[in-house]
C-alpha cells in the first residue's frame, strides 16, 4: 500500500510538472519575442552604459586566397573557435615554439568569430588598402629600424611592452582585456580601456579640436550625436604612437560610430583616413558585447618595470655573447 501511495504521489507530482511546462514556456516565448526598446539617458541621449567587449578572433584582414568570401560557414566557425581554445595549450614544435604561444589557454580572452573573414568591410576584399609611395617610404624605414636596432635603449620597445598604451584609438582586440566601460555625462561620453586603464574623455558640446601642435597618444577626440549613432573624430595623434597597421600619426583621422542595437549589442564601426599612408580610407565593423556581470579591475602596468630591464639586460649579455665568439 505504502508503495502504491508512493507511486500515486509521483504521478501526481508530474502530472502538475507537466501541466505546468507548457505555460511556463508560453511565458518564456512571450517574453522572448518582446521587441527590444532602445533607452535613454535622462537627459535624452541614447543610452551606451555599461561594460562592453570587443573580444574577436576574426583578424582584421582577410586571410590570402579569400578575396571573394566574407562570410564563414557554421562549420567553419566552428572550427576557428575551437582552435583558439586548444592552440596555446599545443606543446609541439620544441621550446621556442611553445616560448612563442606565451601563455596557455588559461589565461587568454581571443574571444570568438563574428562569422566573417575579416574585420575590414571596405574595402569589400577585406584587406587593407595600398599604400602610397610615401608609406611605403616610412614603412620601409621603420621595419629596418625595429630589425636594426629593436634594444638600443627603452625607447625602442614597443609602447604596449613600457605600459604607455595597448589597444589605442581606435581598438584592434588582442589576447585579453578587451573591455571598454562606457559612461555618460550631460555634454560627454567617457571611455575606460580596461587594457592599460586609459581613459578618454569626449566632449558632445561642439569645442574645436586641440592645436595642431598639441599630439596625444590617443589623439584628440570630439563627439556628436546622428540621431542614435555616436560620431566620434579623432586627430591630433602622437607621431611616436604606435599602431596594429601603417599610419602617419600627422595626417591621421579616425571616425568612430557606436549605435546600440540590442540590449547586448552595439554595431561598432570605424573609418580610417590617412591620404599620406593610404590611397583610400578604409572601414571595420567590430561589434560590442554586453558583459553585463563583468568586473574590471585595476590593470597595473607600469613604465619601468622589471621586464623591461630584464629585455635589456638580456640583449647586453647576448651583445657581448656574440662579440667573444668573433
Amino acid at each position: 500500500m505504502r508503495g502504491c501511495l508512493v507511486t500515486l504521489g509521483i504521478l501526481t507530482t508530474l502530472t502538475a510538472m507537466a501541466a505546468f511546462k507548457p505555460a511556463a514556456l508560453a511565458g518564456q516565448s512571450t517574453a522572448a519575442k518582446k521587441p527590444w526598446t532602445l533607452t535613454r539617458t535622462p537627459w535624452g541621449e541614447p543610452d551606451l552604459q555599461g561594460k562592453w567587449s570587443y573580444a574577436t578572433i576574426t583578424p582584421l584582414e582577410r586571410p590570402n586566397g579569400q578575396a571573394s568570401k566574407e562570410i564563414l560557414s557554421g562549420e567553419e566557425v566552428a572550427a576557428l573557435n575551437e582552435g583558439a581554445r586548444t592552440d596555446a595549450d599545443r606543446r609541439d614544435g620544441g621550446a621556442e615554439a611553445d616560448l612563442a604561444r606565451a601563455y596557455n589557454a588559461y589565461w587568454y580572452d581571443r574571444g570568438k568569430s563574428i562569422g566573417r573573414t575579416s574585420l575590414i568591410i571596405d574595402p569589400p576584399d577585406g584587406r587593407l588598402p595600398a599604400l602610397t609611395t610615401e608609406g611605403r617610404r616610412r614603412l620601409a624605414i621603420n621595419e629596418e629600424a625595429e630589425r636594426t636596432h629593436p634594444y638600443d635603449s627603452w625607447e625602442d620597445r614597443p609602447l604596449q611592452e613600457r605600459c604607455i598604451i595597448y589597444h589605442g584609438v581606435p581598438p584592434l582586440p588582442t589576447g585579453y582585456n578587451n573591455t571598454y566601460e562606457i559612461f555618460q555625462t550631460p555634454g560627454s561620453v567617457v571611455i575606460l580601456d580596461e587594457n592599460i586603464h586609459d581613459v578618454r574623455v569626449i566632449p558632445l558640446d561642439g569645442r574645436p579640436h586641440l592645436n595642431p601642435n598639441i599630439r596625444q597618444w590617443n589623439g584628440d577626440s570630439r563627439g556628436h550625436w546622428e540621431n542614435n549613432t555616436l560620431v566620434v573624430e579623432t586627430t591630433n595623434y602622437s607621431p611616436r604612437t604606435t599602431f596594429r597597421f601603417p599610419v602617419a600619426a600627422e595626417t591621421l583621422h579616425s571616425v568612430e560610430r557606436f549605435t546600440r542595437v540590442a540590449a547586448d549589442r552595439i554595431d561598432f564601426r570605424f573609418t580610417i583616413t590617412d591620404p599620406t599612408t593610404y590611397t583610400r580610407p578604409w572601414t571595420v565593423s567590430l561589434p560590442l558585447a554586453g558583459l553585463p556581470d563583468y568586473h574590471i579591475f585595476e590593470y597595473a602596468c607600469h613604465e619601468g618595470n622589471y621586464s623591461i630591464r630584464n629585455v635589456l639586460s638580456g640583449a647586453r649579455a647576448q651583445e657581448a655573447s656574440d662579440r667573444r665568439a668573433r
